[in-house]
């Protein structure tokens, strides 16, 4: 399973805006191969094939690689580390703080985290309407809320006054966008490509109303 989970990866990376060095790669096959080992009793993903994983998972997080702004990223609703991980991976001088409510996932975290040695995240396992911080966060990102309404209003008291919402979302965000003019702003509506995945993806990015 390694030699082509990291040639569809070295292959599909090669199509990105950015490098990633061998080690980097080395850690997203390792983290592709704990995800599928787990995934058998944990239920992480319903993604079973390790090559789909690649592009469904791992690319399609690292395609916002270099739209987010360069400070420390809250990831709501991470899973089993989407996109949290492959980001952490690739951006190793910047901070992910990963937060879930299972505690199965989170447990699947602090493994990841301690095999490939990720000193720039950190693991919160609670209910992001019960998350609390003193500082708010100035980004705060998400690949799998519901919708965009439900993610402003379970994150809005987590963002500082400069923060911005970043909502990775596929077809049908137009009308998403509708049902939260009230609430925040559009900053931006970025179409993504990613590398082998046919279907359309889009970076939102919101500017709530305090």
């Amino acid at each position: 399973m390694g030699d082509a989970v990291a040639l569809r990866l070295e292959h599909e990376l090669g199509q990105l805006d950015f490098t990633l060095t061998n080690a980097q790669q080395a850690d997203l096959v390792a983290y592709i191969e704990l995800i599928s080992h787990w995934n058998r009793a944990y239920n992480l993903t319903a993604v079973r094939d390790p090559l789909a994983m690649v592009t469904r998972h791992v690319v399609d997080s690292l395609a916002i690689a270099t739209l987010l702004p360069p400070v420390t990223v809250l990831d709501v609703g991470t899973g089993p580390g989407l996109p949290g991980i492959p980001l952490a991976v690739a951006l190793p001088e910047q901070k992910f703080h990963l937060l879930d409510s299972n505690g199965k996932k989170t447990r699947f975290l602090f493994q990841v985290k301690n095999q490939l040695s990720l000193s720039n995240i950190e693991i919160k396992e609670t209910r992001v309407e019960s998350f609390d911080v003193e500082q708010g966060y100035d980004c705060i990102v998400s690949r799998a809320f519901a919708s965009l309404r439900s993610m402003v209003k379970s994150c809005h008291h987590l963002l500082s006054e400069r923060g911005r919402l970043f909502a990775m979302k596929s077809a049908g965000v137009h009308a998403e966008l509708s049902e939260v003019a009230d609430l925040a702003d559009l900053v931006a509506l970025r179409e993504i490509k990613v590398p082998g995945l046919q279907e359309t993806r889009y970076l939102v990015e919101l500017a709530v109303r305090h």
